[in-house]
């Protein structure tokens, strides 16, 4: 893409009343609007970094089984009431609206009754189980405070997936797979060597449920880190809890973290409020044990910036960067434009920067913006023999022939 056509622009300065790292970078960088608080608009190069996010979860939730739907925001208020989460009382975060002949709604903030509810008509057999649908869906929550950017909104993605499973033994052989499959979504966004499998408050029939927690001062919880084991336990349990539960180790080191994830085991308090049943194979009539498994990816992108950013600006891991090679063109020359023809031929994206602006404004942007590779061509670089070749992260940069340009970047 040429930068001269992309219609956001950088800035200097974020609003004066958002007060996040994560939302600073990226308004200034382009990459969303803040609407009011807790509330954002993704512009073209934030949507691209959600979307890379989304498909990596897709990947990981579709190879352990999962099938991916789409529900409804609107939610019936008789569906609510089975669990009696309708009420302000026991759930304060709701949106709430009225159709113009008053009847009742709500924004939906999760989907566990609505999706059980469905269930009914498409579960009756053993031979229907185990299921496991997921969505990547907004979710409305009326936020009492929102001042971590995108790492908490009042309207944010959830990708939510909720497993229905014959009995307890089905359900923990999935649970471990969720596991699994989301430490492997938080290595592949760059998050791998800083997030940990926490134990926190359990469940509807287990002593435990599980985070994800990734190490950030600008996190909001309290973790304590079994080094031994690379899990941690959440400050709220860790007075019933005070050792690893894994390996029974009292020295545990305290850290400031954001919860990236969480799984929850919710048994049978939803298959028992909405009667979700199955006939096993002697056609006797079981409840369906059921299990929640939540990310949030704009959460996860603005725990990326707040993780990996330095004091120059964002720093993108190439599986969810926007782009991946930002092409500046310093003065006017023809083989910027074959360079960027060349390396989009070889499906590579790039933004390439061919503005009229000064060298020293280019390469701020592309510091803010933190697209992995640099590539800069210049009269000085072509005497030099090529192209200027740099990494985000790094301080160096090299000289390369156009003609080793693409293996460079794609190898």
């Amino acid at each position: 893409m040429h930068q001269s056509k992309l219609f956001t622009k950088t800035r200097k300065e974020a609003p004066k009343d958002e007060v996040s790292k994560n939302a600073q970078l990226l308004i200034r960088a382009g990459f969303i609007n803040k609407e009011m608080a807790g509330v954002y608009s993704f512009l073209p190069l934030g949507l691209k970094v959600l979307n890379n996010i989304n498909n990596i979860i897709r990947e990981e939730m579709n190879a352990i089984g999962g099938q991916e739907l789409f529900l409804t925001a609107l939610q019936d208020k008789k569906v609510w009431e089975k669990t009696n989460r309708w009420s302000d009382e026991v759930v304060d975060n709701w949106f709430k609206t009225k159709l113009k002949n008053d009847t009742e709604l709500g924004l939906g903030f999760t989907h566990e009754e609505p999706l059980t509810n469905l269930m009914k008509d498409h579960i009756k057999s053993f031979r229907d189980l185990p299921m496991y649908p997921y969505q990547i869906q907004t979710k409305f929550r009326n936020e009492a405070r929102a001042k971590s950017g995108i790492m908490r909104g009042r309207e944010f993605l959830m990708k939510d997936l909720y497993s229905f499973s014959k009995d307890e033994n089905e359900h923990n052989e999935f649970y471990e797979k969720a596991k699994q499959a989301y430490k492997n979504i938080f290595s592949r966004l760059g998050l791998g060597d800083k997030t940990f499998l926490t134990f926190a408050s359990g469940g509807t029939f287990s002593k435990y449920s599980h985070e994800f927690q990734t190490l950030s001062e600008a996190g909001e919880d309290i973790i304590y880190i079994c080094d031994k084991c690379s899990v941690a336990v959440n400050d709220e349990i860790i007075g019933e809890q005070n050792s690893c539960p894994e390996c029974g180790n009292i020295e545990l080191r305290k850290e400031k973290s954001i919860e990236v994830g969480n799984i929850f085991s919710l048994g049978t308090k939803f298959s028992d409020a909405f009667e979700l049943n199955y006939n096993d194979e002697k056609g006797e009539e079981k409840r369906v044990i059921m299990g929640s498994y939540g990310i949030g990816p704009g959460r996860a992108m603005g725990t990326v910036v707040e993780v990996l950013s330095d004091e120059k600006g964002i720093v993108w891991p190439e599986s969810i960067a926007p782009f991946k090679v930002h092409l500046l063109s310093l003065g006017k020359n023809e083989d910027a434009q074959k360079i960027y023809n060349q390396l989009t031929e070889n499906g590579i994206e790039v933004l390439f920067d061919d503005r009229d602006k000064k060298a020293g404004e280019k390469f701020a942007d592309f510091d803010l913006i933190g697209i992995p590779y640099r590539v800069v061509i210049s009269e000085k670089s072509l005497q030099a023999g090529g192209v200027e070749f740099k990494k985000r992260n790094s301080e160096d940069s090299e000289i390369i022939s156009v003609e080793d340009l693409v293996s460079k970047i794609k190898f």
